[in-house]
């Protein structure tokens, strides 16, 4: 596929075919939260980038702030693909509390949760959970002393 200026378009990293979706509920699994339930199925040996799907029904809200929801999602999604798992499709479904959650904390406590449940998932690649440095031997006493008598 080219664009028309000739130069090829970049693939997108989103579920859009209805049985893609069905897949990934059903051979998939799932984590919940209070605001997300993210379903997740590991494509065979395939190393493309994780693909997305969204769902966040009418039990949400009105359109506009479906569509905020989706927005601030997709941007989270975006923020956390460096630590996903390549081969994975996974489909993220928000619930009513995700409204409260972004009017609450905004795009920075929507990405920490989906990054929480993530984390939870096989399709997680990425390091710790909560932006700390992964724990380490604790580090040698400068005056010589290391504590054991």
């Amino acid at each position: 596929m080219a664009s028309s200026n000739g130069a090829p378009r970049r693939k997108r990293g989103r579920l859009s075919r209805s049985g893609d979706f069905d897949r990934v509920y059903r051979q998939g699994r799932s984590t919940g939260g209070r605001e997300f339930v993210v379903h997740v199925f590991p494509r065979e040996a395939s190393l493309e980038s994780p693909r997305v799907g969204l769902s966040v029904s009418k039990k949400v809200g009105d359109a506009v702030t479906r569509n905020r929801i989706k927005r601030v999602l997709r941007e989270s999604v975006s923020a956390l693909e460096g630590d996903l798992a390549a081969g994975s499709d996974l489909v993220i479904t928000a619930r009513a509390d995700a409204v409260a959650l972004d009017e609450r904390e905004g795009q920075a406590g929507v990405q920490r949760e989906l990054r929480a449940l993530l984390s939870r998932t096989s399709a997680w690649a990425g390091g710790s959970t909560d932006g700390a440095p992964e724990p380490g031997p604790a580090p040698a006493r400068e005056d010589g002393d290391d504590g054991a008598r």
